[in-house]
């Protein structure tokens, strides 16, 4: 078996598999069909998001965050955090994102509503907050909050 054949083999064992899923639409699967490609290089590289510059963002940049989603501004899905999106879907970086679209360092990549159900109970669970106890031996280090 050629190289080639081995390659569209495997990929058609993937994307069967894939496309086994009830939730999974044509799109996705021509989707998955041309990432495979473009990663086992069976063809042609495929066009790859621009990785300079500012882009056009799926959607205008001020509707990117919501209280309880936050937009991916390269196809415009929705979701509580983007981090894993814009790695797997994408492959990029937050920074590469942020510079991509022009965004600010400080820009929510997580929906507000998560961010703060993860303080919250962070907090409940007295995380970020100590006191260490000076020890009465040697040391003369001290200990504080980190702010």
């Amino acid at each position: 078996m050629t190289d080639k054949k081995s390659d569209d083999s495997l990929i058609a064992s993937i994307v069967s598999s894939f496309a086994t899923r009830p939730e999974v639409g044509p799109d996705e699967i021509v989707e998955l069909v041309r990432k495979l490609r473009n990663e086992v290089g069976a063809s042609a590289p495929v066009e790859q998001a621009p990785t300079s510059g500012v882009a056009t963002p799926a959607r205008p940049i001020s509707e990117a965050v919501e209280r309880d989603k936050v937009y991916c501004l390269c196809c415009g899905k929705g979701f509580k955090m983007l981090k894993r999106h814009i790695a797997s879907e994408h492959g990029l970086t937050e920074e590469r994102y942020r510079h991509m679209f022009g965004l600010s360092d400080d820009f929510p990549l997580v929906a507000p509503s998560y961010s703060e159900k993860k303080a919250n109970y962070a907090k409940s669970k007295g995380l970020g907050k100590y006191s260490r106890q000076k020890n009465s031996g040697s040391s003369k280090a001290t200990h504080e909050k980190i702010s």
